[in-house]
Protein backbone atom coordinates (compact mmCIF):
# COMPACT_ATOMS: atom_id res chain seq x y z
CA UNK A 1 0.00 0.00 0.00
CA UNK A 2 1.34 3.35 -0.85
CA UNK A 3 2.24 5.97 1.79
CA UNK A 4 -0.68 8.25 2.95
CA UNK A 5 -0.43 11.56 1.40
CA UNK A 6 -1.29 13.81 4.22
CA UNK A 7 -1.94 16.31 1.37
CA UNK A 8 -5.02 14.27 0.31
CA UNK A 9 -6.84 15.42 3.94
CA UNK A 10 -6.61 18.76 3.02
CA UNK A 11 -9.61 20.54 1.44
CA UNK A 12 -10.15 24.15 0.13
CA UNK A 13 -13.19 25.71 0.92
CA UNK A 14 -14.38 29.32 -0.07
CA UNK A 15 -15.61 31.02 3.33
CA UNK A 16 -17.04 34.77 2.25
CA UNK A 17 -14.98 34.85 -0.40
CA UNK A 18 -11.58 34.15 1.06
CA UNK A 19 -10.19 30.52 -0.42
CA UNK A 20 -8.73 28.66 2.53
CA UNK A 21 -6.98 24.98 3.15
CA UNK A 22 -8.38 23.68 5.41
CA UNK A 23 -6.62 20.24 6.92
CA UNK A 24 -7.20 17.09 9.57
CA UNK A 25 -11.06 17.24 9.42
CA UNK A 26 -11.13 14.12 11.55
CA UNK A 27 -8.48 14.74 13.76
CA UNK A 28 -9.79 14.43 17.50
CA UNK A 29 -8.92 17.93 19.23
CA UNK A 30 -10.96 17.12 22.32
CA UNK A 31 -10.11 13.33 24.30
CA UNK A 32 -12.61 13.13 26.45
CA UNK A 33 -16.28 13.66 23.90
CA UNK A 34 -14.02 12.83 20.27
CA UNK A 35 -14.69 16.32 19.53
CA UNK A 36 -12.82 16.45 16.09
CA UNK A 37 -11.31 19.77 14.09
CA UNK A 38 -13.94 19.30 11.81
CA UNK A 39 -16.69 19.97 14.76
CA UNK A 40 -14.76 22.51 16.07
CA UNK A 41 -14.52 24.42 12.79
CA UNK A 42 -18.81 24.15 12.47
CA UNK A 43 -18.77 25.45 16.20
CA UNK A 44 -16.98 28.61 15.30
CA UNK A 45 -18.99 28.96 12.15
CA UNK A 46 -22.20 28.88 13.76
CA UNK A 47 -21.15 31.05 16.39
CA UNK A 48 -19.47 34.01 14.71
CA UNK A 49 -22.77 35.81 14.43
CA UNK A 50 -22.81 36.46 18.11
CA UNK A 51 -18.88 36.47 18.66
CA UNK A 52 -17.61 38.48 15.94
CA UNK A 53 -19.34 41.82 17.54
CA UNK A 54 -17.13 40.81 20.91
CA UNK A 55 -14.32 40.45 19.27
CA UNK A 56 -14.41 43.54 16.90
CA UNK A 57 -11.27 45.57 16.99
CA UNK A 58 -9.55 43.76 19.55
CA UNK A 59 -6.44 42.56 19.37
CA UNK A 60 -6.58 38.51 20.00
CA UNK A 61 -3.98 36.18 21.54
CA UNK A 62 -4.99 32.32 20.76
CA UNK A 63 -3.97 29.67 22.70
CA UNK A 64 -2.93 26.32 20.25
CA UNK A 65 -3.52 22.71 20.90
CA UNK A 66 -1.90 21.09 17.60
CA UNK A 67 -2.17 17.41 18.70
CA UNK A 68 -5.49 18.22 20.75
CA UNK A 69 -5.98 19.20 24.40
CA UNK A 70 -4.50 16.00 25.37
CA UNK A 71 -1.60 16.98 24.50
CA UNK A 72 0.91 20.17 24.85
CA UNK A 73 -0.70 24.56 24.02
CA UNK A 74 1.09 27.44 23.34
CA UNK A 75 0.44 30.91 23.49
CA UNK A 76 0.43 32.37 20.45
CA UNK A 77 0.22 36.74 19.99
CA UNK A 78 1.93 37.56 16.95
CA UNK A 79 0.01 36.75 13.54
CA UNK A 80 1.00 33.15 12.17
CA UNK A 81 4.04 33.03 9.77
CA UNK A 82 1.94 32.32 6.75
CA UNK A 83 -1.29 34.50 7.39
CA UNK A 84 -3.07 35.67 4.52
CA UNK A 85 -2.19 39.25 3.24
CA UNK A 86 -6.00 40.03 3.71
CA UNK A 87 -5.96 39.43 7.57
CA UNK A 88 -6.92 42.08 9.32
CA UNK A 89 -4.03 43.05 11.70
CA UNK A 90 -2.60 45.90 14.39
CA UNK A 91 1.01 46.85 15.32
CA UNK A 92 0.72 47.28 19.12
CA UNK A 93 4.04 48.84 20.85
CA UNK A 94 5.43 46.17 23.95
CA UNK A 95 6.88 49.16 25.80
CA UNK A 96 5.42 52.54 27.68
CA UNK A 97 3.02 54.00 25.54
CA UNK A 98 3.43 55.39 21.81
CA UNK A 99 0.36 58.04 20.48
CA UNK A 100 -1.33 56.76 23.23
CA UNK A 101 -1.55 53.10 22.24
CA UNK A 102 -1.30 50.52 24.84
CA UNK A 103 1.92 48.67 26.42
CA UNK A 104 1.42 44.72 26.60
CA UNK A 105 4.34 44.67 29.29
CA UNK A 106 6.99 44.06 28.10
CA UNK A 107 10.09 45.03 28.77
CA UNK A 108 12.60 44.23 25.45
CA UNK A 109 11.24 46.54 23.05
CA UNK A 110 9.73 46.37 19.69
CA UNK A 111 6.11 45.57 18.73
CA UNK A 112 3.83 42.78 18.82
CA UNK A 113 1.59 42.33 15.54
CA UNK A 114 -1.47 40.80 16.30
CA UNK A 115 -4.80 39.66 14.35
CA UNK A 116 -7.86 41.25 14.39
CA UNK A 117 -11.06 38.66 14.00
CA UNK A 118 -13.80 40.63 12.36
CA UNK A 119 -15.05 38.02 9.74
CA UNK A 120 -15.98 34.52 9.73
CA UNK A 121 -12.77 33.85 7.20
CA UNK A 122 -9.90 34.95 9.86
CA UNK A 123 -12.39 32.93 12.25
CA UNK A 124 -12.34 29.88 10.08
CA UNK A 125 -8.28 30.50 9.59
CA UNK A 126 -7.10 30.77 13.09
CA UNK A 127 -9.95 27.68 14.28
CA UNK A 128 -7.79 25.53 11.39
CA UNK A 129 -4.78 26.10 12.91
CA UNK A 130 -6.24 24.65 16.40
CA UNK A 131 -6.67 28.14 18.18
CA UNK A 132 -9.28 26.69 20.32
CA UNK A 133 -9.07 29.69 22.79
CA UNK A 134 -8.93 33.50 21.98
CA UNK A 135 -8.15 35.89 24.23
CA UNK A 136 -8.30 39.53 24.17
CA UNK A 137 -7.90 42.70 25.57
CA UNK A 138 -10.63 45.00 27.18
CA UNK A 139 -9.44 48.10 25.09
CA UNK A 140 -10.20 48.91 21.13
CA UNK A 141 -8.22 50.06 18.41
CA UNK A 142 -8.08 52.85 17.07
CA UNK A 143 -9.03 54.27 20.35
CA UNK A 144 -6.29 52.10 22.67
CA UNK A 145 -9.04 52.81 25.67
CA UNK A 146 -11.15 49.91 27.48
CA UNK A 147 -14.90 50.06 26.43
CA UNK A 148 -15.64 47.30 29.02
CA UNK A 149 -14.44 46.33 32.55
CA UNK A 150 -14.31 42.36 33.46
CA UNK A 151 -14.10 41.27 36.87
CA UNK A 152 -13.16 37.61 37.12
CA UNK A 153 -14.28 35.58 39.43
CA UNK A 154 -11.79 32.89 40.52
CA UNK A 155 -13.14 30.45 43.23
CA UNK A 156 -10.27 28.70 45.75
CA UNK A 157 -11.41 24.98 46.56
CA UNK A 158 -13.28 23.98 47.99
CA UNK A 159 -15.26 26.75 46.88
CA UNK A 160 -16.78 26.22 43.30
CA UNK A 161 -19.66 28.02 41.06
CA UNK A 162 -21.90 28.44 43.70
CA UNK A 163 -19.68 30.55 45.95
CA UNK A 164 -19.48 32.80 42.42
CA UNK A 165 -22.69 33.12 41.69
CA UNK A 166 -23.32 34.56 45.24
CA UNK A 167 -20.08 36.76 45.04
CA UNK A 168 -21.69 37.73 41.56
CA UNK A 169 -24.84 38.92 42.37
CA UNK A 170 -22.96 41.34 44.96
CA UNK A 171 -21.23 42.85 42.09
CA UNK A 172 -24.25 43.07 40.04
CA UNK A 173 -25.65 45.54 43.22
CA UNK A 174 -22.45 48.09 43.47
CA UNK A 175 -22.09 48.17 39.52
CA UNK A 176 -25.94 48.81 39.21
CA UNK A 177 -25.62 51.61 41.75
CA UNK A 178 -22.77 52.92 39.77
CA UNK A 179 -25.54 53.22 36.80
CA UNK A 180 -23.32 49.85 35.00
CA UNK A 181 -25.22 46.70 33.98
CA UNK A 182 -23.10 43.91 33.55
CA UNK A 183 -23.26 40.51 31.96
CA UNK A 184 -22.03 37.41 33.40
CA UNK A 185 -20.09 34.51 31.66
CA UNK A 186 -19.41 31.12 33.05
CA UNK A 187 -15.30 31.02 32.10
CA UNK A 188 -15.88 27.59 30.81
CA UNK A 189 -13.08 26.57 33.28
CA UNK A 190 -13.70 26.94 37.40
CA UNK A 191 -15.16 29.95 37.47
CA UNK A 192 -17.24 33.11 36.22
CA UNK A 193 -16.30 36.56 34.43
CA UNK A 194 -18.57 40.13 34.83
CA UNK A 195 -18.56 42.24 31.95
CA UNK A 196 -19.49 46.00 32.52
CA UNK A 197 -20.07 48.37 29.71
CA UNK A 198 -17.82 51.66 29.77
CA UNK A 199 -18.00 54.94 28.36
CA UNK A 200 -14.42 54.39 26.95
CA UNK A 201 -13.04 57.85 28.49
CA UNK A 202 -10.92 56.01 30.76
CA UNK A 203 -7.36 54.27 31.03
CA UNK A 204 -6.77 50.83 31.26
CA UNK A 205 -4.63 51.65 34.29
CA UNK A 206 -7.74 53.45 35.82
CA UNK A 207 -10.61 50.44 34.87
CA UNK A 208 -8.09 48.29 36.84
CA UNK A 209 -7.79 50.67 39.90
CA UNK A 210 -11.97 51.20 39.66
CA UNK A 211 -12.13 47.06 39.35
CA UNK A 212 -9.42 47.18 42.51
CA UNK A 213 -11.57 49.38 45.04
CA UNK A 214 -14.55 47.43 44.20
CA UNK A 215 -12.83 44.09 45.27
CA UNK A 216 -11.60 45.85 48.55
CA UNK A 217 -14.87 47.29 49.17
CA UNK A 218 -16.34 43.72 48.81
CA UNK A 219 -14.10 42.16 51.06
CA UNK A 220 -14.90 44.49 53.82
CA UNK A 221 -18.16 43.63 53.60
CA UNK A 222 -18.09 39.78 52.83
CA UNK A 223 -15.88 37.04 53.90
CA UNK A 224 -16.37 35.16 51.02
CA UNK A 225 -14.58 37.67 48.88
CA UNK A 226 -10.98 38.47 48.27
CA UNK A 227 -8.87 40.90 46.36
CA UNK A 228 -5.41 40.07 47.00
CA UNK A 229 -4.06 37.07 44.98
CA UNK A 230 -2.10 35.90 47.87
CA UNK A 231 -3.21 31.91 46.67
CA UNK A 232 -2.49 31.23 50.78
CA UNK A 233 -5.45 33.53 51.17
CA UNK A 234 -7.76 31.74 48.75
CA UNK A 235 -8.59 28.38 50.08
CA UNK A 236 -13.19 28.55 50.16
CA UNK A 237 -13.42 32.04 48.76
CA UNK A 238 -13.67 33.66 45.80
CA UNK A 239 -10.94 36.00 44.42
CA UNK A 240 -12.03 38.64 42.71
CA UNK A 241 -9.48 39.58 39.77
CA UNK A 242 -9.52 43.09 39.60
CA UNK A 243 -6.03 43.01 37.52
CA UNK A 244 -7.26 41.40 34.03
CA UNK A 245 -7.87 44.98 33.11
CA UNK A 246 -4.65 45.63 33.15
CA UNK A 247 -3.54 47.01 29.74
CA UNK A 248 -1.68 43.46 28.69
CA UNK A 249 -3.99 41.62 29.99
CA UNK A 250 -6.42 39.55 28.24
CA UNK A 251 -9.29 37.47 28.85
CA UNK A 252 -10.95 34.53 27.35
CA UNK A 253 -13.72 36.30 24.57
CA UNK A 254 -17.12 35.30 25.22
CA UNK A 255 -18.42 32.44 22.64
CA UNK A 256 -14.65 31.06 23.30
CA UNK A 257 -13.99 27.31 23.29
CA UNK A 258 -11.62 26.31 25.91
CA UNK A 259 -8.61 23.86 25.77
CA UNK A 260 -10.12 21.12 28.36
CA UNK A 261 -10.50 18.19 27.79
CA UNK A 262 -13.96 18.00 27.56
CA UNK A 263 -15.44 21.11 24.85
CA UNK A 264 -16.15 23.69 27.72
CA UNK A 265 -16.80 27.17 26.77
CA UNK A 266 -16.61 30.44 28.23
CA UNK A 267 -20.98 31.13 27.76
CA UNK A 268 -23.35 33.81 28.78
CA UNK A 269 -25.40 33.29 31.14
CA UNK A 270 -28.51 35.06 32.33
CA UNK A 271 -29.23 36.10 35.45
CA UNK A 272 -31.84 34.22 36.52
CA UNK A 273 -29.04 31.19 36.09
CA UNK A 274 -26.79 33.16 38.24
CA UNK A 275 -29.61 33.48 40.87
CA UNK A 276 -30.46 30.13 40.97
CA UNK A 277 -27.08 29.07 41.49
CA UNK A 278 -26.44 31.16 44.05
CA UNK A 279 -29.71 29.32 45.66
CA UNK A 280 -28.70 25.75 44.83
CA UNK A 281 -25.43 24.49 44.85
CA UNK A 282 -24.46 22.76 41.69
CA UNK A 283 -27.77 24.72 40.05
CA UNK A 284 -24.80 26.50 37.57
CA UNK A 285 -22.41 24.30 35.91
CA UNK A 286 -19.67 24.99 32.65
CA UNK A 287 -21.36 24.27 29.31
CA UNK A 288 -20.36 22.87 26.32
CA UNK A 289 -20.21 23.51 22.39
CA UNK A 290 -23.08 21.25 21.75
CA UNK A 291 -25.33 23.15 24.65
CA UNK A 292 -23.88 26.65 23.67
CA UNK A 293 -24.96 26.22 19.98
CA UNK A 294 -28.97 25.50 21.19
CA UNK A 295 -28.92 28.49 23.29
CA UNK A 296 -27.62 31.00 21.06
CA UNK A 297 -30.54 29.39 18.21
CA UNK A 298 -32.88 29.91 20.65
CA UNK A 299 -32.23 33.11 22.34
CA UNK A 300 -29.50 34.88 19.95
CA UNK A 301 -26.98 37.15 21.82
CA UNK A 302 -27.73 36.90 25.36
CA UNK A 303 -24.33 38.42 26.22
CA UNK A 304 -24.65 41.78 24.18
CA UNK A 305 -28.09 42.16 25.76
CA UNK A 306 -27.12 42.15 29.18
CA UNK A 307 -23.67 44.11 28.63
CA UNK A 308 -25.81 46.97 27.18
CA UNK A 309 -28.73 46.93 29.74
CA UNK A 310 -31.45 46.02 27.07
Amino acid sequence: MPPKNPAQDEVRVEVEGRTLSISNLAKVLYPNTGTTKGEVLNYYAQIAPVMLPHLHARAVTRIRWPHGTGDMSFFEKNLPSGAPSWLKKVEVPTTGSRGGKVSTGSTTGGSIVFPIVEDLATLTYLANLASLELHVHQWTVPEWLPNRMVIDLDPGSPADLHECAKVALLVRERLSAEGLSCAPVTSGSKGLHLYAELAGDLTSDEVRDKAQLLAQELQEENKLVVWKMTKSLRPGKVFLDWSQNTGAKTTISPYSLRGKLTPYVAAPRTWDEIEEGAEERHALGQLTLEEVLRRTEQHGDIFGELLHGR
